[in-house]
């Protein structure tokens, strides 16, 4: 597929509002006197009369001109009743926002992905030959509300002199490509965004940070795929053991993530048998070497030495904590070597099993002593067998059903998080349900 095919398919659509005016024109009084006995007085009141009226209406007039105009402008600019920070905050905290459905749209995709230096040869789809477009079509619509369409020029505002941190799995660093991606249909020099080591994008890097310099902000990612510390095996440990997760240690590299503004994180897909205990890798709390204990509670306590660490070392009134929740992966079996992509969403599915990492999730951050917005998009990804990498990637020997394509579904997870940050830094609604910015 060719560069100008990709550009004739993929466009970014750009949102222009106009406000026409219909002048009011002003009646024309009738001069004609027909009746010939009028006495002078009369035809004087008669012409103060008539004079008054054109006053009137002049000022109606003036009035329409000058002031309706900026009514109409305040408001369809959110500086009416979508500039109320209460309401705003009202109308998303009183929608579940996963709870809903995928529906075709006209104006995606949001970015072409092979035009974007920041996205992996891996997950760039269409670049590695995928040629059906439909996966490409989908946004997520809650039953009880609509999430903004994205507004680059608005984003690119709220960010600025702000640090966005990203810490996870390989899902984590899909989504970090995402937003970059994104965030650079709105930037004119692309040269202005650049990988501060001036790193290739690789999955065998901890640390990636991406600075859009026009607008003095970062977006980094940082790789911890369990969270928590892995160490060596303990003195005296079966030979079976190998590694151990010390799950009432945060990640070494955490004391990096402080000073954010933005913080994300997910960890889920690595706490599995063949990730764990089956590369030697058994669970430790303290000195005590865990050998019998199950993957799920390990999962809580590694959760609960995280939740302590954003208590203890995370200011609340400066960093937004996001914990994005486990995103199914659709193979065919439990070998996880064949996969079948659809062309369509399955409407039908079951995430249960899937759930019990979310649920696990949802049941440890309720009581924490500090405000952490779980994205729940457990369900809302699970439909989307169509949006996998599959066979499109860099080694098309083997399929990949875990990973997204580009663009995708993590640049829907990216408009929930953007649509729930504006109520923190005020970025104003359309009436059409798109963000504004004043020329």
């Amino acid at each position: 597929m060719t560069g100008s095919h990709l550009n004739r398919n993929i466009s970014i659509n750009r949102r222009s509002h106009t406000h026409s005016q219909q002048p009011i024109a002003s009646p024309k009084p009738n001069s004609s006197n027909r009746f010939g006995c009028v006495s002078l007085g009369l035809r004087f009141q008669v012409l103060v009369i008539i004079a008054s009226v054109i006053s009137f209406f002049i000022a109606i007039g003036g009035g329409y001109i000058y002031v309706l105009p900026s009514i109409t402008h305040a408001f369809f600019n959110g500086q009416g009743f979508f500039s109320d920070h209460n309401n705003s905050r009202s109308l998303l905290t009183k929608c579940d926002v996963f709870d809903g459905k995928w529906v075709q749209v006209s104006d995606y995709p949001l970015y072409n992905a092979t035009e974007c230096p920041f996205v992996e040869q891996g997950f760039d789809c269409l670049g590695n030959g995928r040629s059906d477009l439909d996966f490409l079509t989908w946004r997520w619509k809650p039953k009880s509300c609509d999430i903004p369409m994205f507004d680059v020029g608005a984003v690119l505002e709220m960010l600025r002199s702000k640090r966005v941190v990203f810490v996870g799995d390989s899902m984590s660093r899909t989504q970090w490509e995402s937003l970059i991606c994104m965030l650079m249909t709105g930037v004119e020099d692309k040269m202005s965004v650049y990988e501060v080591n001036q790193n290739q994008i690789t999955k065998r890097i901890r640390f990636l940070g991406v600075r859009f310099s026009a607008f003095n902000f970062t977006i980094e990612f940082f790789r911890s795929v369990f969270l928590v510390q892995q160490g060596q095996a303990p003195e005296h440990a079966p030979k079976r053991v190998k590694s151990t997760l010390l799950l009432d240690k945060l990640d070494d590299i955490s004391h990096q993530w402080v000073n954010s503004d933005i913080l994300i994180f997910n960890t889920g897909h690595w706490w599995v048998p063949s990730k764990l205990f089956h590369m030697g890798t058994y669970f430790q709390v303290g000195n005590s070497l865990k050998l019998g204990m199950s993957i799920p509670s390990a999962y809580k306590i590694a959760l609960q030495t995280w939740t302590s660490w954003i208590e203890k070392k995370i200011d609340k009134k400066r960093t937004r904590v996001f914990f994005r929740t486990f995103e199914p992966s659709h193979w065919s079996d439990d070998t996880r070597r064949t996969c079948n992509v659809t062309q369509f969403p399955t409407f039908e599915t079951n995430a249960t099993d899937q759930n019990s990492f979310s649920d696990t999730v949802l049941e440890v951050v309720k009581d924490v002593n500090f405000p952490i917005n779980v994205l729940h998009v457990t369900s809302l990804s699970a439909p989307r067998s169509d949006a996998h990498v599959g066979n499109w990637n860099d080694n098309p020997s083997s399929q990949d059903c875990s990973h997204w394509c580009l663009p995708g579904v993590p640049d829907m997870w990216n408009e929930i998080i953007l649509s729930q940050l504006f109520t923190e830094y005020e970025i104003p609604f359309s009436a059409n349900g798109t963000t504004q910015l004043d020329d």
